[in-house]
């Protein structure tokens, strides 16, 4: 580690030391955090029409979302560490460049197999630009209060991005076709790529090189892990892709971590991990997600096939999700400061319990404003007193050297407990369902029993994020304001 510490910067492009972040510039940055979030949803409303337009399979039809979600995974920790190597900035708009493109692509594919490809296209993308906004809005606005502001928002557009790109992908789909779920990402990306050089400075960049043996642990454990999470979702945990994918990727990552001890240069400081509040956020990236995926995945289904709404009406469904987190995410840069993340998680987490739980009293004659209202009330609530926090909390005290690599780190996680928590509940739904399994569970009682049994293991695995929030150390000191070396030395 010594090695890096002392590694001299090099230092940003004349004249940027003199400008001051401004309001354009974090318009930028979390504009394109929410486009590469929402995409990750945003396809789900439309698969119903993409399979007609297309002819996918049945089978073939998950990829759609799968490929974007694997190749996002798998890349995340490259590129941020490559952000903070090769410049933050230079990697921002080279992703969303590559983003935009393979949007424009994927709108116009004329079959599967192109559309397919622009999807991976996408993640490639995706995995070099998110790291990096997490990055450069953690080295761009330095004054304390300005950067909780500022983690707290892009938290906010992340967290709340899930049931944005429902609402979204529900609404162009209704009124325009599924093409335009892509097409949208278009000029916005265009703005990003052409605003970013003229309003986001370069940070400085640090001397060093990327470590390929770990990278490509790294990228192919997480890889494979991904993999096998999503195989378990639609063929079991005891088959044998499932067993080979799950082995595979640990095998890699422990070869990581081995790696990683005896490297000068580690794609991923495991000194990162040393603070215990940013330790615990990272934790806390990791469960949020896994609870929540049985509200957006089993939720949109129930809403079409028990309540019997369209696209439009499916993703307007989740507004009060969306703008509660919104809401939580005016009050949290306030009072972060103040009193840190402990009692702000130790409020979310039984929101986000008592919503989940809500959940599974679903019937087949509930109706939305009786029975479902009041949970998306909650989640929203609760999962923003969790989220919004996490990001400013883990990247607060972060040497700067190393911010790219935390952001990769923390999107990963939140990559990885998304889709480990979707192949966990799909599993217990499948079991629920008997032997028709999660595919052929259509009818709306035998769909309804399966959902809310999953919602009981989601309400487990919330539990698990009221032990995340008593792991947090009580702040005497606003959070941003603490030096990196002394953080790590009190840890």
């Amino acid at each position: 580690m010594s090695t890096q510490t002392s590694a001299p910067a090099i230092t940003s492009s004349a004249g940027t030391e003199a400008r001051a972040p401004g309001r354009l510039a974090l318009l930028i940055i979390v504009a394109a955090q929410l486009m590469l979030v929402v995409d990750g949803t945003v396809m789900n409303v439309a698969l119903p029409h993409i399979q007609e337009g297309l002819g996918f399979s049945t089978a073939g039809l998950s990829w759609v979302i799968n490929a974007y979600t694997l190749t996002f995974g798998g890349l995340l920790l490259l590129g941020g560490r490559a952000g903070d190597i090769l410049g933050r900035r230079r990697l921002f708009v080279a992703g969303i460049a590559l983003f935009t493109i393979a949007s424009l692509v994927g709108g116009l594919a004329p079959n599967a197999t192109w559309l397919l490809v622009a999807r991976v296209a996408q993640g490639v993308g995706a995995a070099m630009a998110g790291p990096n906004t997490i990055a450069l809005i953690s080295t761009t606005f330095t004054e304390p209060r300005q950067r909780i502001r500022a983690l707290a928002l892009l938290s906010a557009m992340a967290s709340a991005g899930f049931a944005i790109g429902l609402i979204l992908g529900g609404v162009l789909t209704d009124v325009l076709s599924w093409r335009w779920v892509l097409f949208i990402n278009v000029p916005f990306g265009l703005a990003a790529v052409l605003l970013a050089p003229r309003h986001v400075r370069e940070p400085e960049r640090h001397q060093g090189r990327l470590e390929w043996p770990g990278a490509a642990t790294a990228t192919l454990g997480i890889g494979a892990l991904t993999y096998g999470f999503i195989h378990a979702s639609s063929h079991g945990w005891t088959a044998g892709q499932t067993l080979t994918a799950l082995g595979l990727g640990v095998v890699l990552l422990v070869s990581f971590l081995a790696v990683q001890m005896r490297s000068a240069q580690p794609l991923v400081p495991l000194s990162l991990f040393k603070d215990r509040n940013r330790a615990v956020g990272y934790v806390g990236f990791l469960l949020a997600p896994a609870a929540m995926m049985s509200a957006f995945y089993f939720l949109t289904q129930y809403v079409q096939i028990v309540l019997h709404f369209g696209p439009l009406a499916t993703g307007l469904a989740f507004l009060p999700m969306a703008g509660s987190i919104f809401a939580v995410s005016r009050l949290v840069p306030r009072v972060l400061h103040r009193i840190g993340p402990r009692p702000l998680a130790l409020t979310g987490a039984p929101l986000m319990i008592a919503g989940l739980a809500w959940l599974t009293q679903l019937t087949t004659t509930s109706s939305y404003a009786g029975s479902l209202l009041g949970p998306m009330f909650l989640l929203g609530l609760g999962g923003g007193l969790i989220f919004v926090p996490l990001t400013p909390v883990i990247m607060g005290s972060v040497a700067p050297r190393d911010a790219g690599v935390a952001g990769g780190v923390l999107q990963t996680m939140q990559q990885v407990g998304a889709t480990l928590g979707l192949a966990v509940l799909i599993a217990v739904f499948g079991a629920a369902v008997g032997p028709e399994g999660a595919a052929g569970a259509t009818d709306p009682v035998s769909f309804v029993h399966g959902m809310n049994v999953a919602n009981i293991v989601s309400v487990v695995i919330a539990a698990g994020l009221l032990v995340v929030a008593l792991s947090f150390r009580s702040v005497r000191r606003p959070v941003a304001q603490r030096e990196p070396e002394v953080v790590v030395e009190a840890a």
